[in-house]
């Protein structure tokens, strides 16, 4: 039964893409098999996996308004035992033509059931707010990983998604957990990012991984390229920080 996991965060420029690419990649370099689903309308997920975005037929908009079969929208990518759902700039509009939906919340909890036990990991990149899609994906999501820049403002904003949380275990998936707090565009040269780090781990304790993700040149250009950092430089210290990550979550989940 794969488990399916959620990288959400309403505050955008947190490294939720990023993390959900390499993550993804550095899980299927461990001999997992991986599905990201990307559920944000800016669709970097998928050209940051290689996707051609022209090219693709059916998407998760597709999906979720046209009621495809899911397996109709999964594309395969340059990393062996990663697929990956693309999205689309019509996801803009998804949410509101899912107001007249049944279940409207469930709608991609019940499109990823069929495929569950296909995959040892589910990963749902989701766009930066907590509208109708996102409440979609926690609702679907075994647990949730949230991204939490090393910045002044980081901890802004946090309380409203672990509300948004609390609201969704309490209403439409009692299931849901906290994955942990991942710390990103991590600089152990600024004082600031070491005391951001220190304020995550005061107040969240054993959720904060122990892997952080560091500020990498590498990390930065490979979505250029299409490719995850472990095809684009596996030497870099982006790449090991989310193979670090990987393995951090396989032995929590074993």
């Amino acid at each position: 039964m794969g488990k399916i996991i959620a990288l959400a965060n309403q505050k955008g420029g947190v490294g939720k893409t990023t993390t959900t690419i390499n993550l993804a990649a550095s899980l299927a370099t461990l001999e997992k098999s991986v599905l990201v689903i990307d559920a944000d309308p800016q669709a970097n997920a998928s050209s940051g996996l290689g996707v051609d975005l022209n090219e693709v037929d059916c998407s998760l908009y597709e999906c979720i308004i046209d009621h495809k079969d899911i397996r109709e929208a999964i594309y395969t990518t340059d990393v062996d035992g990663l697929d990956i759902v693309p999205s689309h700039i019509d996801l803009v509009g998804a949410e509101i033509e899912m107001l007249n939906l049944e279940n409207r919340e469930r709608v991609m909890k019940n499109l990823l059931a069929p495929i569950r036990q296909e995959y040892d990991y589910i990963l749902i990149d989701c766009s930066p707010s907590l509208g109708l899609i996102t409440v979609n994906a926690l609702t679907a999501a075994d647990s949730v990983i949230i991204p939490v820049q090393c910045e002044y403002f980081a901890l802004e904003g946090i309380s409203k998604l672990l509300n948004t949380i609390k609201i969704i275990k309490s209403k439409l998936n009692p299931k849901l957990e906290i994955e942990g707090f991942l710390l990103t565009m991590y600089d152990s040269r600024l004082r600031l990012a070491n005391q951001i780090y220190d304020e995550v781990k005061r107040h969240f304790q054993e959720l904060v991984f122990k892997t952080v993700i560091q500020r990498n040149v590498k990390l930065s250009e490979s979505p250029s390229h299409g490719l995850p950092v472990i095809l684009y430089d596996a030497d870099s210290t982006g790449s090991k920080n989310h193979l670090a990550l990987a393995k951090e979550i396989i032995s929590k989940n074993s």
